[in-house]
């Protein structure tokens, strides 16, 4: 008997559904048909927005809860009541809107702990470029996107960026931000920003930043944002202060009530050794990079309870210094994932995952084919999902309402589809998210119970206007700076 395989014609693959009986395709559409009816549409998922008591049941998909106490199921069902997940299980009864979730993940959203939103407008345009220092004179990121471009910026120009930045990452399933722009030239810039992030629908940390010019009222005007703003804690957007290591400013923020968020790449951002041994340091700040950093700020970071996020792809790219992945991990800290810059780098989280994960492995396999011992576990699939997620929601100091699919905390969650010939046949869960998916595989996403995509397109989102205001901005802020872009060559020489 022969037993070699020969593999089928693509037209034979592709002209296979017409050899089913007729008889058994039409018990397999009328079934579709009856599951079909039973599903929620997207008009009534948004009918059922407006009724607080409403529920939606994502059912029988593969639940990646995040949860130890919860766990995982390859068949689950997630119930959401109004903002809340009420209960995460398997075969859950409610009455509810029903949402098929079968062969798609169903996870929490994404947190990206760093983000230069106002600086979208200027995608690409630095993507050979380093970070430099101030009035270096070359084209580096200081000299052009700092010394050119960010002090001619309008309110106007902000806003659409935050728009823009914050619609791109609800399609790729980023659920959550913690903008640092520093674009508050004048009050006006600093209300534009919001107003970008709040109209995107997306849950975001606005950092108040420093701006250029006499008219900034930085860092005093923290407190008529926060009373404008930021007054319920029920709310998507919640406040924090983005300030260089500076005894007052850091306690004014205290004195708000508002985390600290802050720069560190070696001593140019300042000095947060001395903040530390005046005890400054706490588990309110965030500390961005962490690039070139002495065994001494890394204790205190450690021992003070401070949250770092790291943006692997535009340190390796900008020479911020090599991504100190492992140098946290070996002082008991989870880093947190971010973005950093658009005119350098895309802002979607997949590409970020897997560039820690192989980093992170690049750097201890290396160590290990020159023969050292007892060396750092290489990072798996799954805490690398946990930077992204868990991890992400500590640094942003929200993690008592999202990072993981549990009842009683907010409803940001993506459903991830795997029905995709870029993932097919699903054989691991982490291991597809991080090392197969993109952002094509995000079909759906909530936030807060909201649907803000759906079945892989934005809900009520009218792109081409987005566009032609995005376009308008680039065009008014190139114009105004007088730069002009080569579209086919290098911004800048090494």
């Amino acid at each position: 008997m022969n037993h070699s395989w020969a593999a089928p014609s693509r037209r034979g693959l592709i002209g296979a559904g017409a050899g089913l009986a007729a008889g058994a395709a039409a018990q397999l559409l009328a079934g579709k048909a009856e599951a079909a009816r039973a599903m929620a549409t997207l008009d009534q998922l948004k009918r059922a927005e407006r009724d607080p008591d409403h529920r939606i049941l994502l059912r029988g998909g593969i639940v990646l809860s995040l949860d130890p106490g919860i766990g995982n199921f390859e068949a689950g069902d997630v119930l959401i009541g109004g903002k809340k997940i009420l209960a995460v299980g398997r075969n859950l009864n409610s009455t509810a809107s029903v949402v098929d979730a079968s062969g798609m993940i169903v996870m929490p959203g994404f947190v990206d702990t760093h983000h230069h939103q106002y600086e979208t407008i200027l995608r690409g345009t630095l993507a050979d470029g380093v970070l430099g220092s101030p009035n270096d004179g070359k084209k580096t990121y200081q000299g052009v996107i700092q010394g050119i471009f960010t002090p001619v910026y309008q309110p106007e120009d902000a806003y659409i960026s935050e728009l823009v930045a914050s619609l791109n990452q609800l399609n790729a399933g980023v659920t959550t931000t913690v903008d640092t722009s520093q674009v508050s030239h004048t009050p006006a810039h600093s209300d534009a920003c919001i107003a970008g992030l709040k109209e995107s629908g997306r849950r975001a940390v606005y950092t108040y930043s420093p701006g250029l010019g006499p008219s900034s009222q930085y860092p005093k005007d923290l407190l008529r944002l926060q009373a404008q703003y930021f007054s319920s804690a029920d709310q998507l957007l919640t406040l924090e202060l983005n300030a260089a290591p500076n005894a007052d400013n850091w306690a004014l923020a205290r004195q708000a009530g508002v985390p600290i968020i802050c720069h560190i790449v070696g001593d140019r951002s300042g000095n947060f050794e001395a903040m530390g041994k005046a005890g400054l340091m706490g588990s309110d700040n965030e500390y961005i990079h962490c690039t070139q950093l002495s065994e001494t700020h890394w204790k205190m970071i450690a021992d003070t309870g401070g949250k770092v996020s790291i943006a692997p792809a535009i340190e390796m790219q900008m020479r911020h210094g090599m991504p100190p992945f492992q140098t946290a991990l070996d002082h008991g800290i989870q880093p947190s994932l971010s973005v950093d810059v658009e005119c350098n780098m895309t802002a979607d989280m997949f590409s970020i995952m897997r560039t820690t994960f192989t980093l992170q492995r690049a750097l201890v396999n290396e160590r290990s084919l020159a023969g050292e011992q007892n060396l750092p576990p290489l990072v798996t699939c799954r805490e690398v999902i946990e930077m992204a997620t868990i991890a992400g929601a500590k640094a942003a100091h929200l993690d008592h309402k999202i990072g993981t699919l549990t009842p009683g905390k907010e409803a940001d969650i993506i459903m991830l589809a795997t029905d995709r010939i870029n993932v097919f046949p699903l054989n691991n869960v982490p291991g597809t998210i991080l090392t197969l998916m993109d952002t094509s595989n995000v079909e759906n996403v909530f936030v807060a119970g909201k649907v803000m995509k759906w079945q892989g397109k934005f809900v009520g989102v009218d792109l081409n206007r987005v566009r032609r205001m995005t376009e308008k901005s680039r065009d008014a802020v190139f114009a105004r700076a007088g730069y002009s872009a080569d579209r086919f060559g290098t911004c800048c020489s090494a």
